[in-house]
């Protein structure tokens, strides 16, 4: 028996959990036709393959009609999800974890131009900021009809297999029945705490009517909004003892803040810059004053916090949720004490701000994870070992190096820098940013494992490449900052990366002129305003820096705000001229009719990059395949056979940013869909 307190197990009322970790309930935007098939059950099955010992699907399946979800959830409110669940819940339990699934009625966390065109609900008429609908006030027989949609559908969960069924309460329509900033009805639903509580004890009454008393049920709810006039922390300490008291639940799953605008989002699920594990010793709390078993999550990103978070007694579960995410097999890694192998979350956030923006849940640098039925956690050996020369060691060179390495290959890497890293490297300078240096520490502590060769302050040349006698070789030497978009003045322009790296003195009245809408563009205003310069951001778009995403950009907003910068949306900076020591930007409109200038002493343009690629193309002559990728291979994982040059003597790829200006996740799926079919 392990001594690891991560490692003992845990009784919760019938259900015995195997280890203290679990994955909170998350929506990864998988489902199809709102149902758990392959891809949502293979990603759910992975984490139980990995060890943990509870996974919580769906963040947050819906009961109603009039609940649509505004990204891809699961569809509780249909029986043809039934079978669907069993087979998803049966793979589970095979794998020797339990698995429990959250329900929820949005109420007016949602939008009703979604699903059935149905109206938003809501306790009051309030819009809330994120989704923008504009509720309509609750009646008595929507409210029973709510409550009914609850346990017809904690009963279908049940005959699906689940061990049980969690509510989520905080922004949905349980915590906006409870708190007092969203509740404007009358008793008995409105008014007292014992109203505004009384419809989350209905809902839970209903359930356990229908599912009996073994069925497990919890519920995710603030215990503190962190909102003048809304539900205080002594108010949520009553609603938690209460919850005890009513027997109708097993356990609490704590939260602290409120998720109506993407602020408040930001500070209750903390993306990097912002500080690990800021709720769990208000969880500790809850605990010690209700003697209730407790779970919580929130950036508890790594193994030593989560590990002190059980030895401390703050919770009895806790949830390692986007660490999950960035690697499933946790649990097996520590029991196996291999956690230097553990791949490390650097809370980018790609994967939530992924989902807010309509779209599937990826790891910014785990290409597998949502990608189980096509790409591997788990890498094979190759039958035939290969010697394979990769130039370049940012994400997707070095994720190429580590996968070649790890399945057997003799792999030889060449950078021209005298450290790698790329553009994470660059990245990394920002203070809120630095977490992102993980994503290449890592890879290459597992390089090191697989003898993989590193030629740093090595400018590689086709000779060099051809003399090492490779099979394969693969460019990832990405790009170089495309400031060539002006009609005049291109050589009067510095660019982000001239100013991140501190290679060019700020300005003191700075142009940032923004189109390529990623990080660099802010990391550049953000660095200019800290030091004392006047700054405005210009875009053609309609919004500025749409590729940073809602959660990410919350922490720019709030320095960049701080230090008074402007914000100019749907200009374009069309030339720039010298006028004694000053520049003049001369700013047009995509939309048209609009000439004028304006002066400053420095301008940045981001634009992206464009490829390093002149080796590539040195080399394309001598290979066998002329560069030529198969994309239909590619797609069937199987390995590229693709003759153009049947003299050539070894195979030739680019990968990432050397193709053309992505992201780093695309760089690292690059990486491993090209190296683990080598």
């Amino acid at each position: 028996m392990s001594n690891d307190p991560l490692l003992q197990p845990y009784q919760l009322k019938h259900l015995k959990l195997r280890n203290r970790i679990i994955v909170t309930s998350h929506e990864p935007a998988y489902p199809e036709d709102g149902m758990p098939k392959g891809k949502y059950r293979a990603y759910t099955v992975e984490r139980a393959k990995g060890g943990v010992a509870l996974t919580m699907t769906a963040g947050s399946a819906a009961v109603s009609k009039d609940s649509p979800p505004v990204f891809n959830n699961l569809l509780a409110y249909k029986d043809e999800i039934v079978p669907w669940i069993r087979e998803m819940t049966d793979a589970v339990h095979e794998e020797g974890a339990a698995i429990m699934i959250q329900l929820t009625h949005l109420g007016r966390r949602t939008r009703w131009d979604k699903g059935d065109w149905l109206p938003v609900v809501a306790p009051s008429h309030h819009r809330e900021a994120s989704h923008r609908a504009f509720p309509k006030k609750l009646e008595d027989w929507d409210i029973e009809r709510i409550i009914k949609d609850f346990a017809d559908a904690a009963e279908r969960m049940k005959a699906g297999g689940m061990d049980g069924v969690e509510l989520e309460a905080y922004g949905h329509l349980i915590d906006q029945f409870v708190s007092p900033l969203t509740n404007e009805l009358d008793g008995p639903y409105g008014g007292s705490l014992d109203n505004r509580l009384r419809f989350c004890f209905d809902v839970f009454k209903a359930i356990r009517k229908r599912v009996g008393d073994e069925f497990i049920l919890g519920l995710r709810y603030t215990a503190d909004e962190c909102l003048p006039g809304g539900t205080g922390k002594a108010e949520g300490l009553e609603f938690s003892k209460r919850l005890k008291e009513s027997g109708l639940i097993d356990y609490l799953n704590v939260i602290r803040g409120h998720i109506d605008t993407d602020a408040g989002l930001t500070d209750v699920i903390p993306i990097q810059g912002m500080a690990n594990s800021p709720h769990l010793d208000f969880a500790g709390e809850i605990r010690a004053a209700t003697q209730f078993p407790t779970f919580h999550a929130a950036k508890i990103p790594d193994v030593a916090t989560a590990r002190h978070a059980i030895a401390a007694g703050k919770v009895d579960m806790v949830g390692m949720t986007r660490a999950h995410m960035t690697d499933p097999h946790i649990v097996r890694k520590i029991i196996e004490k291999r956690e230097e192998d553990i791949r490390p979350c650097v809370g980018a956030n790609y994967c939530l701000d992924r989902i807010y923006q309509g779209g599937a849940a990826y790891c910014i640098h785990n290409a597998a994870t949502g990608r189980e039925l096509t790409m591997p956690h788990i890498l094979d050996k190759a039958d035939v070992k290969k010697k394979v020369v990769i130039v370049g060691a940012g994400p997707a060179g070095l994720e190429a190096a580590r996968v070649a390495g790890e399945r057997g290959h003799k792999v030889v890497v060449f950078e021209a820098a005298n450290n790698p890293g790329g553009q994470i490297r660059l990245t990394a300078l920002s203070e809120r940013r630095r977490e992102m240096i993980s994503i290449i520490d890592w890879r290459m502590s597992q390089c090191e494992k697989y003898d993989v060769t590193f030629h740093f302050n090595s400018w590689a040349e086709a000779d060099t490449i051809e003399a090492e006698n490779p099979d394969v070789v693969i460019i990832a030497t990405g790009g170089l900052p495309h400031t060539e978009v002006l009609s005049t003045g291109n050589e009067l322009v510095v660019s982000s990366w001239d100013i991140i790296s501190g290679d060019v003195k700020p300005g003191t009245n700075v142009l940032i002129f923004d189109d390529a809408g990623d990080h660099a563009g802010l990391q550049a205003a953000e660095f200019l305003a800290k030091a004392g310069a006047k700054v405005e951001i210009m875009t053609p778009d309609r919004s500025f820096a749409p590729e940073v995403m809602a959660m990410n950009l919350v922490p720019y907003m709030r320095s960049l705000q701080k230090h008074d910068v402007t914000f100019t949306v749907t200009y374009r900076l069309e030339a720039v001229e010298k006028s004694g020591n000053q520049l003049v930007a001369h700013v047009g409109s995509d939309y048209g009719g609009i000439a004028r200038q304006s002066s400053y002493d420095q301008i940045v343009v981001n634009h992206g990059t464009i490829p390093l690629d002149e080796l590539y193309f040195e080399l394309k002559p001598n290979s066998s395949n002329l560069g030529e990728m198969s994309h239909d291979q590619l797609l069937a994982g199987v390995p590229q056979s693709v003759v153009r040059n049947p003299e050539g003597k070894f195979q030739l790829f680019r990968i990432g940013d050397a193709v053309a200006a992505r992201n780093t996740h695309a760089a690292v799926y690059d990486g491993l869909r090209i190296a683990k079919d080598i």
